[in-house]
C-alpha cells in the first residue's frame, strides 16, 4: 500500500486547496524547509489539523511544547548543543527508555546518535521546529551543555594526566584540518559514554596498565584494568550505559557497532602529553553483551638493557655469546605477557649496528626500534609469518626477528634461515626452556634439524616486585619449610611482608623484575635430541652441565628481598624440579603435596640430592605415619 503524503491528506480531509498546495510546494524548492512549517508559518493551515496529519503518516503522536515540562534528570542525557542541532527536546525516562520529542522522528540517523549518547532506547514524538526551539531554549536557560555525569570514579583512583587525544585508524588517514575539527568536536560534546571512556583509559595509563577489560554481567558491567600482570578492579559501570560505552570504543576503534554478533578487531591510538599510545581492541559477544579487551603498547617506550630487565650476569652473557654468533635460531619462550618482546627487542638494539641489516615481522610490531625494518603481519591480506619470512631472505638479511613460531611452516622456515648463514630470534609458547624442544617436534619439526639449528632457548616469567611499604619478619616454619620443597638450600631467617599504600594502590607490589633459565645446546644434548628426542635425558645433561633453572632463580631474587613466595608459586611452574617420591608407594609427588594421592600417607621422601634438606628439616611427626 502506498503510504500518503502530508498534502495528500490534508486535500483529503478539506483543509487545504489543491492551488493553495501547489504553490506552498513551489515555494519549498530549493529549500530545506519542511512541507508543514511553511503551511504553518503562512497560516493555511491550523496547527491542530496540521499535528493530526502528521499523526496520520508518521503514527508518531504530537506533543505540544507549551504544555509539558521535561524532568531535570532526562535534561541531563542530552546537551544543549546536541538539542539544538538535532531539534530534540529530551521529556522523560520510562523503564529504560527515553521520550523525546523532536521535529524529524522518521531521521534514523538522528536517532542511533541519541540512543549513542544516551545508552538508552529513544521513544520519539513530534513537535514544531517554532515551539520546539523556544522549549530547548527556556528549559536550558542556564545556556550551558547539560551533560548525564558518567559513574562516579573514586578520586584516588584518578592521576592527574595530560588532556587525551583520539585518532582512530580512518582519522589518522585524514588531512590535518579534519583531524583538528574531529578534536574539537569530541571536546565539545562530552557526552557520557565519551567521558567514561577517557576516564577509563586515563585510569589505566596512570596505574601502568597493560589491559583494560570491560566485561558485562547480569546486573552491572565490571572495568578491571591489568597492572603487574594481575587484574585489579576499577569500577562498575550501569547497565544502562553499556551500549553506549561499547558503541563508543567501537566508533574510535574503526568497527561496525551494528554487528553484535560476531567477534570483531580494531584499534586506534592515543596521545597524551609526548606519550603516544596504540591501543588494539578487541570485542568478543558474550552471555550479556560484548566484552571489550583494550591491549595498551606504548612504541616509543625506551628499551632497557639485559641486565635492567633483572637477568642474572650468567644468563645475560650466555644470551649475548649466543646472540653474538653469525648464525643459529635463539628462542625465548613463556605465556602470554611474560615479557618475551621486550628481551628480544632489547638483544635487537644491543645488535643493531650500521653494517648490520635487521629485518623483523611481528603481529602486532609493539616497539619502534630506528634503524631496524618491521614488518606487520596481516593475515587478511595474505602476509603471514611464513609468507613474509619467505620474503626477508630476499631482502639480505644479517639478523632476523620472528615475532612468535605458531606452525609448521614458519618454523621449518626459520630454522633453515638459522643453518644459511642468519641470526634468527623468535619466541614460542612453552612452560620452560627445555618443553621448547618437545613443542618442535609435536610441530612435525624433525630432530636433525632442530639439533642442526637451535643454539639457545631462553624461559622467562616476570614475578611482581616488593612495594617500598614491605615490612621484613622472621621467618615461620611453614615458609621455610615451603622454601625448602622448591630444592632450596637453606631457607633464609626472614622474609618480607607485603604491606599496601598509595604509591602501589595498596597492593604491597609495584613494578615487575624477570626470572630466567637459559638452556644451551652442546653436543651431547644435541646428539640426545637427534636421535631419541628423549626429554628427561635431555633435562639430566642440562643440570649437569650446571643449567638454573627458573625456580632457582626467583628463589634467589626471594633471598634478596625483591618478591615474596606465594608470587613465585603463582608464577612459576613447579611440576619439574624437586620431584619427591612417596615413602610408602614410591609414586611420584608434587612437592607441594601435603598427603599422597595414592596411598594417602602424610610425608614425602625426595628422591635426589638437591632436595635432600627436606628430609632433614620436616617435623619428626610429619616424616612417620
Amino acid at each position: 500500500m502506498k503510504k500518503k503524503r502530508l498534502g495528500e491528506v490534508l486535500r483529503e480531509r478539506g483543509k487545504i486547496s489543491a492551488a493553495d498546495l501547489q504553490n506552498v510546494i513551489d515555494q519549498q524548492q530549493g529549500t530545506l524547509i519542511h512541507l508543514g512549517e511553511l503551511l504553518l508559518d503562512r497560516g493555511i493551515v491550523a496547527k491542530d489539523d496540521l499535528a493530526d496529519a502528521l499523526e496520520e503518516i508518521s503514527h508518531v503522536p504530537y506533543i505540544d511544547c507549551s504544555n509539558i515540562t521535561p524532568e531535570p534528570e532526562a535534561l541531563k542525557l542530552i546537551p544543549r548543543s546536541m538539542a539544538e542541532r538535532l531539534s530534540v527536546l529530551p521529556i522523560r525516562v520510562e523503564h529504560k527508555r527515553l521520550i523525546v520529542t523532536m521535529v524529524a522522528p522518521q531521521n534514523l540517523t538522528n536517532l542511533d546518535e541519541l540512543r549513542f549518547t544516551t545508552g538508552l532506547e529513544i521513544s520519539p514524538r513530534q513537535s514544531f521546529r517554532t515551539e520546539l526551539q523556544a522549549a530547548i531554549a527556556q528549559f536550558y536557560s542556564d545556556g550551558k551543555p547539560k551533560v548525564a555525569k558518567p559513574p562516579v570514579i573514586e578520586k584516588s583512583a584518578i592521576i592527574e594526566t595530560e588532556e587525551l587525544e583520539f585518532v582512530s585508524t580512518s582519522s589518522r588517514q585524514a588531512n590535518k584540518e579534519a583531524m583538528e575539527e574531529m578534536q574539537a568536536d569530541l571536546r565539545q560534546r562530552k557526552t557520557p559514554a565519551v567521558q567514561l571512556v577517557s576516564e577509563i583509559i586515563q585510569i589505566a595509563i596512570a596505574k601502568q596498565a597493560s589491559d583494560i577489560h570491560i566485561e558485562p554481567r547480569a546486573n552491572e558491567t565490571a572495568v578491571r584494568v591489568r597492572v603487574d600482570g594481575v587484574l585489579r578492579d576499577v569500577h562498575s559501570v550501569p547497565r544502562a550505559i553499556q551500549t553506549s560505552l561499547i558503541s563508543r570504543i567501537k566508533i574510535l576503534s574503526d568497527m561496525d557497532i551494528a554487528e553484535r554478533r560476531t567477534p570483531q578487531d580494531g584499534r586506534f591510538m592515543v596521545s597524551t602529553g609526548t606519550r603516544q599510545l596504540d591501543l588494539r581492541v578487541s570485542a568478543l559477544p558474550t552471555q550479556y553483551g560484548e566484552k571489550v579487551v583494550i591491549r595498551l603498547l606504548e612504541s616509543s617506550a625506551p628499551l632497557t638493557s639485559l641486565n635492567d630487565l633483572g637477568m642474572p650476569v650468567e644468563v645475560s652473557d650466555g644470551l649475548w655469546q649466543l646472540a653474538s654468533q653469525p648464525q643459529g635460531l635463539i628462542l625465548v619462550t613463556g605465556p602470554t605477557g611474560s615479557g618475551k618482546s621486550t628481551t628480544l627487542y632489547s638483544c635487537l638494539n644491543k645488535l643493531m649496528k650500521p653494517a648490520v641489516n635487521i629485518v623483523t615481522v611481528e603481529d602486532p610490531v609493539e616497539y619502534v626500534l630506528p634503524g631496524i625494518n618491521q614488518a606487520h603481519v596481516n593475515s587478511k591480506a595474505g602476509m603471514t609469518f611464513a609468507s613474509c619470512l619467505r620474503s626477508i631472505l630476499r631482502q639480505d638479511p644479517n639478523i632476523i626477528m620472528v615475532g612468535e613460531i605458531r606452525d609448521r611452516e614458519t618454523a621449518e622456515i626459520a630454522m633453515k634461515a638459522a643453518q644459511t648463514g642468519h641470526m634468527v630470534l623468535s619466541s614460542l609458547h612453552t612452560n620452560d626452556s627445555i618443553s621448547a624442544i618437545v613443542r618442535l617436534l609435536d610441530l612435525g619439526i624433525p630432530g636433525y634439524l632442530i639439533s642442526s639449528s637451535v643454539t639457545g632457548i631462553l624461559a622467562q616469567r616476570l614475578v611482581r616486585k616488593l612495594c617500598s611499604c614491605h615490612t621484613v619478619q622472621p621467618a615461620t616454619p611453614e615458609f621455610q619449610t615451603s622454601l625448602l620443597q622448591t630444592g632450596a638450600s637453606k631457607p633464609p631467617e626472614t622474609m618480607a611482608i607485603p604491606i599496601g599504600c598509595e604509591k602501589c594502590d595498596h597492593t604491597g607490589y609495584k613494578g615487575r623484575i624477570g626470572i630466567y633459565e637459559l638452556f644451551r645446546l652442546d653436543d651431547s644434548i644435541r646428539t640426545v635430541v637427534r636421535t631419541s628426542g628423549n626429554i628427561d635425558q635431555i633435562r639430566e645433561i642440562s643440570r649437569a652441565n650446571g643449567m638454573h633453572l627458573m625456580l632457582e632463580d626467583a628463589v634467589e631474587k626471594l633471598r634478596a628481598g625483591m618478591t615474596t613466595l606465594e608470587e613465585i608459586f603463582r608464577v612459576v611452574p613447579t611440576e619439574n624440579v624437586a620431584r619427591l617420591e612417596c615413602p610408602k608407594c614410591n609414586e611420584p609427588i608434587v612437592p607441594k603435596f601435603k598427603y599422597c594421592p595414592h596411598c594417602g600417607r602424610k610425608t614425602a621422601t625426595p628422591s635426589n640430592s638437591s632436595s635432600s634438606h627436606l628430609h632433614q628439616s620436616l617435623p619428626e611427626e610429619v616424616l612417620q605415619s
